[in-house]
């Protein structure tokens, strides 16, 4: 079974062919970042419009370096929620043309919970049950997954995303955007901070918070008096560890809860150096097979759209030209 994905939910317009659903001949992505850096964050309208550029060269593209011509197609899924609203309609409205004219079955996709099927695509097959972590700019989810149909939200974040926090943070310090791989790498640069900030703890909760540690930033930064790079680092540090340490930590109990012994990891935030070692290290200790995207299956990308969708199609899910955009879960 041949399938095209097709991701247009932020910056990042990505299309993928699929064979059966875990065999990824292509996966191509064109990221507008550089685009919206100047402005210090995604500006939707600027996001849109690349897609719209974009989207063509870059299906005909996944599609050439598949092997593939349109017509090998048998079917096609695209994300049709959650995300910026203009995004996710050029992304719904070029798959349901190319459905139409080609007579081919359309599929919408839910990316977040695409993302926790990520990991398993380089091992080229799925494991159930697994607790699947999601962090993004935009999500900080926590999942029951027992089958492609069967997910279950256990945790999600209250406030401000990680990958949000992140960025926020970055702008506070006067560092660029995107601030999460900028502060990821201040804070190797040193191995200790005077600094110590927390986030809120849920009890009998697997929920984030990220916007108090965010505001306890903004407010001790104000009151560093000599602001060099030094400084930065330290707070980065400081700042990293507690967010990472609030994503293992839920992440572990969430697997010890439910006696999952598979912990699956996606979404941007996962390309993090010390969440990953953090991870490794705790998945060690209680004995859970740790599963992290590769970059490339981290951030945005058709390739889980795909296969997510190669499996729900399978188990009888269908869509007709009705599909829309929804910009919210």
């Amino acid at each position: 079974m041949i399938v095209l994905g097709i991701e247009t939910s932020c910056d990042e317009t990505a299309a993928a062919v699929l064979k059966n659903g875990k065999e990824v001949l292509s996966s191509c992505v064109s990221s507008s970042i550089h685009m919206h850096r100047k402005f210090g964050g995604i500006v939707p309208e600027i996001a849109s419009r690349f897609h719209i550029e974009y989207i063509t060269p870059v299906t005909k593209k996944a599609l050439k370096k598949a092997g593939m011509a349109l017509s090998d197609l048998d079917l096609i899924c695209v994300t049709h929620t959650p995300g910026l609203m203009g995004s996710l309609l050029v992304g719904v409205s070029f798959a349901k043309a190319l459905s139409f004219g080609l007579n081919k079955p359309v599929l919408g996709i839910n990316h977040i919970k695409a993302h926790l099927f990520a990991p398993f695509l380089e091992k080229g097959r799925f494991m159930f049950p697994f607790i699947g972590l999601v962090a993004s700019g935009g999500h900080s989810s926590l999942a029951l997954v027992h089958d492609f149909d069967k997910i279950k939200m256990i945790g999600t974040t209250r406030d401000d995303a990680a990958g949000e926090a992140y960025d926020k943070v970055a702008k506070m310090l006067n560092l660029p955007y995107p601030g999460g791989p900028v502060i990821d790498k201040l804070a190797q640069s040193i191995t200790e901070s005077p600094f110590r900030f927390k986030c809120a703890r849920f009890k009998d909760s697997f929920d984030f918070s990220f916007s108090g540690i965010k505001t306890n930033v903004l407010y001790t930064w104000k009151k560093v008096k000599t602001k060099n790079k030094k400084a930065k680092a330290q707070i980065a540090y400081a700042f990293q560890k507690e967010i990472i340490e609030s994503l293992t930590r839920q992440s572990i109990a969430a697997c010890k809860k439910f006696k999952i012994k598979t912990l699956s990891v996606g979404g941007g935030v996962a390309c993090n150096s010390y969440l990953r070692i953090r991870l490794e290290e705790e998945g060690k200790k209680e004995k859970i097979r740790i599963m992290i995207a590769t970059p490339d299956l981290c951030l945005d990308n058709a390739a889980m759209i795909a296969a997510l969708g190669t499996h729900l199609y399978k188990k009888g899910k269908r869509a007709d030209y009705k599909l829309t955009a929804s910009a919210s879960l």
